[in-house]
């Protein structure tokens, strides 16, 4: 047998093109054992490494976490019911310890930020492998409970109610010092957000007297601290690293921790012994204040419609984002035209946007545009190409005519919105 090393460059372009929907099988069949998805034997016998791929280290020794949910997206697209079900089973009856978690849950649901903490909280659960400890999360309002047991929660206090909707910062504030007095965790976990989190955690802090850390974005072992644990924080508005023992509660920015993605955890439900006592709240809140989407900046939108240069149809767009209550944007070639203008352009050359819901419209996918997209947390998009790479990047894809899929959809939402008026 000839020991030349036989190459098949087209399988060697799938490793590279991240993008291409048989990027992840590829780079399985190339590579070998647990290191399958981030290296393989290159065709000079050099060893290649995927620097997308979680988990990634590159070589100033930082941990990369890809945001761009290309490698969610992979897996769900060549997965299957059996591949979910191939995570590790963890079920902690005895915890030596408690690491409580109060997530944001922004619309009720895990965001990317959510999930990095309960990776962070792993960490410091899962830290003592003979005598491993339970994160606990403690939420507010009603939930679905949909990814709970895979972000890696194995206690769960859901606490429902009149009290708890809206601003209400006393009333929770009250449930987690009850929290805290019957189940004593060994750590309280908070996101660093302008969502609610940041203002809670410092409450907190003052209610039960403990310096908290703010800014958290690592961890790392240090058997001369008290605990074990010391954390670095960003300090003097983002320009300083500051280092110091871990304190029991603990204020951490995204990307703080890689989210839980090898486990399914048994969640099982608490209960406060006690009901809480009525409270003369000094707050009112009197609800949300109607805002216009077409002033919202790109840069603080959840909800946007964006459009590229498949859009014909200019009147039927603009509708279509005010029915629905989305923010505009565009790509670049549509900015370029003149159909747009240059603060709505979405992309590395324009705006990096974060948005719960980002539905692309006849854009094809640049990789400026992709990087912009990178940190949204849902892609859905509408497009005529279905090998185009705005399809390949998208959590959900609509093929066909944007013009007539829009006015569907306009359609669609008025009737829902007529039968809850007469319903009402």
């Amino acid at each position: 047998m000839s020991e030349i090393i036989r190459r098949d460059p087209r399988k060697e372009w799938i490793a590279r093109n991240r993008l291409h929907p048989d990027h992840l099988s590829v780079l399985a069949e190339l590579g070998e054992g647990s290191s399958a998805a981030t290296e393989w034997m290159g065709p000079n016998g050099v060893v290649r490494r995927n620097p997308h791929a979680v988990g990634f280290i590159g070589p100033n020794g930082i941990k990369r976490i890809d945001r761009s949910g290309v490698q969610q997206g992979g897996h769900a697209a060549t997965g299957t019911a059996e591949a979910k079900d191939s995570r590790r089973q963890v079920t902690i009856d005895d915890p030596a310890f408690l690491v409580a978690v109060v997530p944001d849950l922004p619309g009720g649901r895990l965001s990317s930020h959510d999930r990095d903490l309960l990776g962070l909280a792993r960490q410091l659960a899962d830290a003592d492998g003979e005598r491993p400890g339970a994160v606990l999360a403690v939420i507010f309002g009603s939930t679905n409970g949909e990814g709970f047991s895979e972000a890696g929660i194995d206690r769960l206090i859901a606490l429902d109610g009149d009290d708890f909707d809206g601003y209400a910062p006393e009333a929770r504030l009250a449930a987690l010092a009850a929290v805290d007095g019957e189940f004593s965790p060994r750590h309280w976990l908070l996101p660093d957000s302008k969502l609610g989190g940041a203002e809670l955690g410092r409450r907190l802090a003052a209610r039960l007297r403990e310096r908290p850390a703010t800014g958290v974005w690592q961890l790392e072992r240090d058997d001369a601290c008290a605990l074990g644990w010391r954390c670095t924080a960003r300090g003097a508005a983002g320009t300083t690293d500051i280092q110091r023992t871990l304190p029991r509660i603990v204020l951490a920015l995204a990307e703080c921790a890689e989210p839980v993605s090898e486990t399914r955890h048994a969640v099982q439900a608490l209960a406060l012994s006690q009901s809480l006592p009525p409270l003369l709240g000094r707050i009112d809140d009197l609800g949300q204040v109607a805002v216009d989407p077409a002033g919202v900046a790109l840069a603080e939108a959840e909800f946007i419609l964006s459009a590229g240069n498949g859009v014909k149809e200019w009147e039927g767009f603009h509708q279509a984002a005010k029915v629905l209550g989305a923010t505009e944007g565009a790509s670049r070639v549509a900015v370029d035209d003149g159909y747009m203008p240059r603060d709505r352009q979405v992309g590395a050359t324009g705006t990096w946007v974060t948005a719960r819901v980002y539905v692309a419209v006849g854009i094809s996918g640049a990789i400026q545009h992709l990087q912009g997209i990178q940190s949204c947390e849902k892609v859905v998009a509408i497009n005529l190409d279905p090998g185009c790479d705005m399809i390949k990047r998208a959590d959900l894809a609509v093929i066909g005519d944007s013009a007539s899929i829009l006015a569907s959809l306009v359609e669609m939402v008025q009737r829902l919105r007529e039968e809850r008026r007469d319903a009402a």
